[in-house]
């Protein structure tokens, strides 16, 4: 098992559960971050951290995209091990909101650290 980023995260990106992340295996990209499921442990530290409730075990049902999302972004994004980016202005706007992927996703690579 490892914990997957859903599009709950897209437009979100509060950063709350890079801090706790004991294995820094998250992530980001310009709107969102993955989570490495190579590198994550399955601790499950960071899924009550997050306020979008973006972050799932990959054992729920219909995750199988995220988790091919996420296997292949945190291979081309930068790692992020701080919360040193800053959440959008509008990261509430856009909580809660539906089909995300489809209206915001975007390949690019964030910062990272």
């Amino acid at each position: 098992m490892t914990y997957v980023v859903t599009d709950a995260c897209i437009k979100c990106k509060y950063m709350d559960c890079v801090e706790v992340c004991p294995v820094d295996c998250f992530y980001e990209g310009e709107n969102m971050l993955v989570i490495n499921p190579s590198e994550c442990i399955d601790c499950g530290v960071c899924e009550p951290e997050c306020p979008a409730e973006a972050i799932l075990p990959d054992t729920e049902n219909g995750l199988e995209k995220w988790l091919e999302i996420n296997t292949t972004f945190s291979a081309q994004w930068p790692n992020v091990t701080t919360n040193s980016s800053q959440t959008p202005a509008d990261a509430d706007e856009h909580k809660g909101e539906e089909d995300k992927f489809d209206k915001y996703f975007s390949p690019e690579p964030g910062k990272g650290d």
